[in-house]
Order: C-alpha cells, then sequence, then structure tokens
C-alpha cells in the first residue's frame, strides 16, 4: 500500500536493490503527487507487482492512514497501520509491504527539489533519516495534519491550468513544520541539535560511505576536526563520529544481504572492503551476527516489530 509505485518508473542506476524514481502516469504538477491509497493499488495491479516487492524510492513519501489496517516495512522495522498512523518513508530507504490489508488513506509524494528552500522545512526533506512511524490517533495533531492534507488534494485537483504550484508548495511545508512539532519517538534523538556541522557530515557520509570509514577522513573533507565532528555527532545522535559512520555501513550492509541474492564478497566490496573476512568480522561486530546468519534470518521473514 506504501510504496511508490509510478508506471514506468523503474530505474536500477547501478542499485542491487530495486529503485523508482519519481514518474508518475501523469505529470499534473512536477515534483509533486497526492493521491489516495485505492488509487497506488490499482497502479500496481496494473502493473503486475508483487504487494511485497521489496524497493527504494528516490523521493519522499508521506501517508496519513484514515480507516483499516496493515502492516508496513521500513528498513527492518515493521509498523502496524491503523488510523491515525502517520508514515515517512525518505529517499535511499528500503521499504516493501508485509501485509497490505485494508487499510486506506492519503498517499503523498514529492522530489527533495519540491518544498519552498526559502522554509525551514526544507532542513527536515535534506536529512536522509528520521522517524519513519508515527501513531497518532484521534489527537489534535491528526486533525490538523488531515485538514492540510485535504486541502493540498484539494488544490492538486483542480484543472491542470488553475492549480498554482506555489500554493502546493507552502502547504506542503506547512504540513512538514506540523510534524516537525511533533514529539519524537524514544531514541530518535535530534539530527538538528548537530546543528551545520552535522547536516554536512551527514550529507557526505551518504555519498561516501562506501569508500571510506575513516572520521580524518570525513573531517579533512569538510574543513573540520574529528572533536568537532565528535561533538556535532554526539548532540544529534549521542553517538561518537566513528559509531555514526559504521552504523551507516552498517545498514547498507543488512540491505543488501537480506534484499539481494548478491555473495557477501561482492557485498564487501560494494562497502569498500577489500577482504570478505575483514567484511565478516565488522558485521558481526555490529548487529551480533554473521552476514550469513542474518541472511537466514531475514530470509525466514524475521523483522522488528513496533
Amino acid at each position: 500500500m506504501l510504496s511508490a509505485d509510478h508506471d514506468g518508473g523503474d530505474s536500477a542506476q547501478g542499485d542491487a536493490i530495486l529503485r523508482l524514481d519519481f514518474r508518475p502516469p501523469a505529470e499534473h504538477v512536477p515534483g509533486f503527487e497526492i493521491i489516495d491509497l485505492a488509487t497506488l493499488h490499482e497502479r500496481r495491479r496494473r502493473r503486475g507487482r508483487r504487494t511485497d516487492l521489496v524497493h527504494r524510492v528516490d523521493f519522499h513519501t508521506l501517508t496519513l492512514i484514515t480507516e483499516g489496517s496493515g502492516e508496513h516495512a521500513i528498513d527492518f522495522v515493521t509498523y502496524p497501520c491503523r488510523p491515525g498512523t502517520l508514515l515517512w518513508v525518505r529517499p535511499g530507504q528500503v521499504q516493501s509491504f508485509v501485509r497490505p490489508g485494508t487499510a486506506g488513506g492519503t498517499h503523498l509524494l514529492f522530489t527533495p527539489a519540491f518544498p519552498p528552500h526559502s522554509s525551514s522545512a526544507d532542513r527536515m526533506v535534506r536529512e536522509w533519516y528520521g522517524p519513519g512511524c508515527r501513531q497518532l490517533g484521534t489527537s489534535p495533531q491528526y486533525a490538523v495534519l488531515s485538514t492540510l492534507l485535504g486541502q493540498l488534494r484539494a488544490e492538486y485537483d483542480r484543472p491542470q491550468q488553475e492549480v498554482s504550484a506555489e500554493i502546493l508548495q507552502l502547504l506542503l511545508a506547512t504540513v512538514l513544520l506540523q510534524i516537525d512539532r511533533l514529539p519524537r519517538p524514544d531514541g530518535g534523538g535530534d539530527p538538528y541539535a548537530g546543528g551545520e556541522v552535522f547536516a554536512r557530515f551527514r550529507a557526505e557520509l551518504e555519498g561516501s560511505y562506501a569508500t571510506t570509514r575513516r572520521a580524518a577522513d570525513y573531517a579533512h573533507r569538510l574543513g573540520y576536526t574529528v572533536k568537532t565532528l565528535t561533538r556535532a555527532c554526539a548532540a544529534a545522535t549521542g553517538q561518537p563520529v566513528k559509531h555514526v559512520i559504521d552504523g551507516r555501513v552498517a545498514l547498507e550492509a543488512q540491505r543488501l544481504l537480506a534484499h539481494t541474492d548478491e555473495p557477501v564478497a561482492t557485498i564487501a566490496r560494494r562497502l569498500g572492503f577489500a577482504e570478505p573476512t575483514n567484511f565478516g568480522k565488522f558485521f558481526t561486530r555490529h548487529t551480533g551476527m554473521t552476514p550469513g546468519t542474518f541472511r537466514q534470518s531475514q530470509q525466514g521473514g524475521q523483522t522488528l516489530k513496533h
């Protein structure tokens, strides 16, 4: 129910995991689309896709469940979907249907370039990670977001010559800022606490985690000291910079082991390990399982549930 499944949107881009790019069937507004989940289901049926298809997207999806129930998995965590569930899947994250069920609601898709860059909401879009799920129930926050999404849908559904991209951008920014007001789940950390230093580091890490795991390399590229990066990471995540780097590499290793059939040696090379044995030691140290054991556990359908 929550994949961003656009006709003609498959894009491998050298990725071992299927990646879907932003290609709506009819580009009503560039970089933006809002539909209901029933429409998304119908698209999937037309394309003959399996409901449990594992994939990444190269854009953001926000989904507010308004009726029914189901389950959706984002990076090894399975979330129950019920009225009041808010899901945010970010570019690069791996997601899949676990149990589509009967859940219905509003599905919002937008590219990172769509929100107004003058808005502070833009910083939320640039973060590659964050809480994937919030359970709002029947709270006032749910009512506010439901109303805003209704306004977005009403504007988007106007005759094409009358739709205002600027209004959609500003309404989207308001939605994102309202989400930013929500309490963070326990242990979620606050990426903004690290300021510009952490934001620049995360951007560099996302592009370089497969080529270097040395904190000194990131410090040199960004013009900071390792101590400065460590302070920023500690403020944002509660962890030193090396733990943040290794955690990103371990996450990608988990994705590739669980969702591809690539040999462990190939995955090791993808992630910058010259020797598979070194990769095996690294993975075991960070996950408590060997790569082979982890892969077997995932093939058996074991996922963390919230």
